[in-house]
């Protein structure tokens, strides 16, 4: 389900953990109704437990609360932190757990990587912020730099039935059991029946492995290949494909000013080296490039000219726009298209160094390697990359998982 335009939103931009964490935990606070969450990971740390004792609290008023935890993002929670939200009415879902062989993790593609929170239908939070103590600056320089969306208005209600049927579809149930699953219909029912709360229109795009395997990707082409004035993306693990790099490139040359922030100080090495096999043959189309130098990027962001804005869970790499599945918002209005450019030009006048053609020059037998690289390889990708192993992903109750674990941590480690 990838949903319709919709206006009438007010789309608000929280950056980092200080400005989501609080936002998100008082409005579950508030909730009288339903809570609803999805994440890749949930930390047994500071954080994490800051989240559990919300959602205690709520599921002791008697708000009902589903959440959604990746089988691969969070290896440690324990027995003990999982026991507590069930035996209060916590309904935890662990998304493909796999058992370790020999210690490793098995369920390596087809990660549930959104992070969604809808809060009894009427407030929304997409973005790219887990729960974990690593997204705080007081974590210190690994602390990373991320971004997530509250959103108000009609909006909310196509996210809500998003998360809604993502739940009833993994568990194999037909949506004609949606009130059994739920214990009772949203009184928020389907459809555009949310007042007006801003003037932003908004759409929710997702990707999965079923009918919307390119959805995220093809809405970057479309804003990229209508873009008069300006591009700037900045996106945590970036090595698109071929289609995406040549609508960048081609924007370029026709005098559009692209700039892309990427991580300088990348949370795993590979990142950098693979980004930097593209460096090359961006740069000499015109697309500028700037390394983000403070801590590493996690965010998932972009504009185009001073209307279009996507924020959300989807990197542009091989997991994100072939295996993961992730949830974005994409963003027309101009006061959000604003702020969001304002923010990422100062990152870019102060935190960032900018990759110059000439600090990536290279003659010889290595450009003629890189560049075949590129063209031959990327530009059937992401779609060749999408024949790795597939199956249905399945949710599983975390009470199902402790019974059979019967060990120091559920499902070996992987309950996210």
């Amino acid at each position: 389900m990838n949903g319709r335009w919709v206006g009438g939103n007010l789309v608000t931009l929280l950056i980092n953990g200080e400005a989501f964490f609080p936002r998100v935990f008082e409005c579950i606070a508030a909730a009288e109704r339903e809570v609803l969450l999805e994440t890749f990971i949930l930390f047994e740390d500071k954080v994490g437990r800051a989240l559990q004792v919300a959602l205690l609290t709520a599921a002791r008023r008697g708000v009902q609360v589903d959440i959604t935890i990746d089988g691969y993002g969070s290896p440690d929670l324990s027995p003990a932190f999982i026991l507590a939200l069930t035996q209060a009415g916590v309904r935890v879902h662990v998304f493909d757990p796999s058992p370790r062989l020999w210690g490793y993790r098995t369920n390596l593609f087809r990660r549930m990587h959104r992070k969604i929170v809808v809060i009894d239908g009427t407030r929304a939070f997409v973005g790219g912020i887990n729960y974990s103590a690593d997204h705080l600056a007081d974590f210190g320089p690994t602390a990373k730099q991320d971004y997530s969306v509250e959103i108000e208005g009609p909006l909310v209600t196509q996210i809500q039935d998003y998360a809604m049927t993502q739940l009833l579809i993994a568990q194999r149930q037909p949506p004609s059991l949606r009130h059994r699953l739920f214990g009772r219909a949203p009184e928020v029912p389907q459809g555009n029946t949310l007042p007006a709360a801003g003037t932003a229109e908004a759409l929710l795009v997702t990707r999965d492995n079923r009918e919307h395997g390119s959805d995220i990707e093809r809405h970057y082409r479309i804003a990229i290949r209508g873009a008069r004035q300006r591009i700037i993306i900045a996106n945590a693990y970036f090595f698109p494909g071929y289609r995406l790099l040549r609508q960048l490139r081609r924007a370029a040359r026709r005098g559009v000013d692209v700039s892309l922030i990427l991580q300088g100080e990348p949370d795993m090495p590979i990142v950098k080296i693979a980004a930097g096999l593209l460096y090359h043959h961006l740069l000499e189309a015109g697309v500028k490039i700037y390394e983000y130098q403070e801590r590493p990027l996690h965010g998932k962001v972009a504009l185009t000219d001073d209307e279009w804005s996507t924020v959300g869970s989807s990197n542009l790499d091989p997991l994100s726009l072939s295996l993961n599945l992730e949830a974005n918002v994409i963003i027309k209005d101009r006061a959000f298209n604003r702020g969001l450019a304002e923010h990422l030009e100062l990152l870019i006048q102060k935190s960032c160094k900018q990759i110059l053609l000439r600090d990536v020059a290279e003659t010889g037998i290595w450009v003629s390697l890189r560049s075949f690289f590129v063209f031959h390889l990327l530009r059937r990708y992401p779609a060749w990359f999408g024949w790795l192993p597939a199956h249905t992903p399945r949710l599983t109750p975390a009470e199902k998982l402790m019974t059979e674990a019967g060990s120091d941590h559920v499902n070996e480690g992987q309950v996210s």
